[in-house]
């Protein structure tokens, strides 16, 4: 059995992750074979626990008020390859193999939706 502690968060102790008011932290979750980042969801203590224990993610629904693993009801699971906690302890970055579709409707990613009134601008 891995131990998805170690490989996730490696030499930074959980007890660095500086959790919101709510008791939550932002995790990006991306592709880890493509790099396309595929979704931001919340997770807290709980969820964060459960995805070090089963290896996949697990997030907290704030809509719902409650866990929500990944494809448990579609399959579409994802497999955690590493964790990283940002700067500041108040962002995760999770790289997985998913398992299908990112986005409940059906898209691979869930930002699949293009600003219509972005206009890029020149860049140096």
């Amino acid at each position: 059995m891995t131990d998805y502690a170690s490989l996730i968060i490696g030499q930074t102790d959980l007890a660095a992750i500086k959790w919101d008011k709510d008791g939550l932290i932002s995790a990006i979750i991306q592709d880890a074979d493509t790099d396309a980042v595929l979704t931001l969801a919340y997770m807290n203590r709980e969820s964060l626990q459960k995805s070090l224990d089963i290896g996949q993610t697990v997030f907290w629904s704030r809509s719902r008020q409650a866990l929500w693993h990944k494809g448990e009801t579609s399959g579409h699971i994802q497999h955690i390859v590493s964790m990283a906690l940002d700067c500041d302890g108040d962002a995760l970055l999770v790289r997985v193999r998913p398992v299908g579709p990112a986005c409940h409707t059906g898209e691979t990613t869930c930002f699949h939706r293009a600003l219509s009134d972005f206009t890029p601008k020149d860049t140096p």
